[in-house]
């Protein structure tokens, strides 16, 4: 099931920039019904939405940068080029690594720089090994991000995981 982005029309793009109260929450909601567009909020973070990424539909960005720190929203093995689910379950999880490794890297982050990861199972018995030997390849030896591994009763497309993820990587001056 594909999500649905409605633009705002004018008036309410002017009502949303016209909302001085909380002019954050304005620029958050602007950021957000334009879709895919890479933007900076007047606090300074950045949503990212790099070339060769996945594409994000709906509501949501690929993943923010707030100061030191990159935040990558849940990852699912999306092949960028077919935006499909990839068959083989070991290769859609690396997959999913893959994508946060493609978001990193559009900031000056690598792998090494992932601080938190978190990864939601749909089998955790069945898929936790594959975790582990997707990070053990891709991360290429210790040190390794703290991670929390969760069983969920379903992820969004029926999928089997989704990982989410946090990087210090200081803004180059």
């Amino acid at each position: 099931m594909k999500r649905q982005l409605n633009k705002p029309n004018s008036l309410e793009v002017t009502a949303m920039i016209g909302w001085r109260s909380f002019p954050g929450v304005a620029a958050v909601a602007l950021a957000a019904s334009l879709g895919s567009a890479q933007a900076e909020l007047p606090n300074g973070v950045k949503t990212l939405e790099p070339a060769g990424a996945i594409k994000a539909e709906g509501t949501w960005s690929l993943g923010a940068r707030a100061g030191d720190f990159i935040f990558v929203a849940g990852m699912q093995g999306v092949d960028p080029a077919t935006n499909k689910l990839v068959e083989d379950p070991q290769a859609r999880i690396r997959r999913a690594f893959l994508n946060i490794k493609t978001i990193a890297e559009s900031e000056g982050a690598s792998l090494k720089d992932c601080v938190r990861l978190t990864v939601y199972l749909s089998d955790l018995p069945r898929f936790a090994p594959m975790v582990e030997k997707a990070q053990a390849e891709l991360w290429g030896g210790p040190p390794y991000p703290a991670r929390t591994m969760i069983e969920v009763k379903r992820l969004y497309n029926d999928d089997i995981a989704e990982i989410d993820s946090i990087f210090y990587a200081p803004v180059k001056k």
